[in-house]
């Protein structure tokens, strides 16, 4: 089930240069959202024609009724959305599709890229509270340092962090998958078994969901794909999907996924 809240803003801050953290007033959609499901937020400011934006659910705190958001300015949707300020009300639609499963046989490797870690620190705490037989492991890359976010909040949960950016500005010099790679060898070596979840660019969902069919594990991937209705409408988020049999069939992101299983995913 979705509602259609109006929250109100109780924070609105910078989080890293060009990031923003808002954290809504939401207790119907705190209290429902499971990791890896996102919103569809309708902002203030903009033509009364504009449609929303879906925005991936960074934190819920069922308890508390809030609902946290991480999310990058990249165009007028964001741009506008920056300016809201603390007791501004805006609408919400969620929570939305389906997200990540949130037990793991054997080790969760979390493989995030930019703002793509959002859903990741949701699903890591609510691994830990719910219980997992090892605890995560986040792989987070950027261009720069700048683009390495919510690191400290991992740690602070005592989740094990491994960065790469692209500069060499901070930890790996190189792509997120150079870590990965280096942490596959040492897991399978051992005899250890492991899962991947992964969000971010589509370059990183294609590499992690490879390295998932190539290990015989499971691969959860997040598709960040341009969800503009949000209800499976509008048919703008298709994802080539295969079968068990086969067969080639077009889903919508939106109300199929996002999260889909490596070996189903079309590239």
């Amino acid at each position: 089930m979705n509602f259609n809240e109006k929250c109100k803003i109780l924070s609105h801050e910078d989080s890293a240069p060009g990031y923003r953290t808002l954290v809504f007033s939401a207790p119907q959609i705190a209290a429902a959202v499971a990791p890896g499901q996102f919103v569809h937020v309708k902002v203030p400011r903009l033509d009364a024609a504009a449609l929303r934006r879906p925005f991936s659910v960074f934190d819920a705190d069922a308890e508390a009724g809030t609902l946290t958001l991480l999310y990058k300015i990249v165009g007028k949707g964001t741009e506008a959305l920056a300016k809201e300020s603390v007791g501004a009300e805006v609408e919400v639609i969620g929570p939305l599709g389906f997200g990540f499963p949130v037990q793991c046989n054997g080790v969760p490797l979390l493989v995030g890229g930019g703002y793509g870690v959002a859903p990741l620190y949701f699903l890591a705490k609510r691994m830990l509270k719910t219980g997992v037989e090892e605890k995560p492991i986040l792989f987070v890359g950027g261009r720069t340092k700048d683009d390495l976010l919510a690191v400290d909040m991992f740690r602070n949960l005592g989740i094990e962090v491994r960065t790469a950016t692209n500069d060499g500005s901070e930890g790996a010099k190189g792509f997120v998958t150079e870590p990965l790679d280096d942490e596959l060898i040492k897991l399978r070596e051992s005899g250890k078994r492991f899962e991947l979840f992964t969000c971010g660019p589509d370059g990183l969902l294609k590499a992690v969901a490879h390295r998932a069919l190539g290990t015989g594990s499971k691969g959860w991937i997040s598709m960040d794909s341009h969800m503009i209705c949000g209800v499976g409408a509008c048919f703008a988020c298709i994802q080539k999907l295969k079968r068990p049999n086969g067969e080639i069939w077009n889903a919508r992101c939106c109300v199929n996924g996002p999260v889909f299983k490596a070996e189903e995913i079309v590239w």
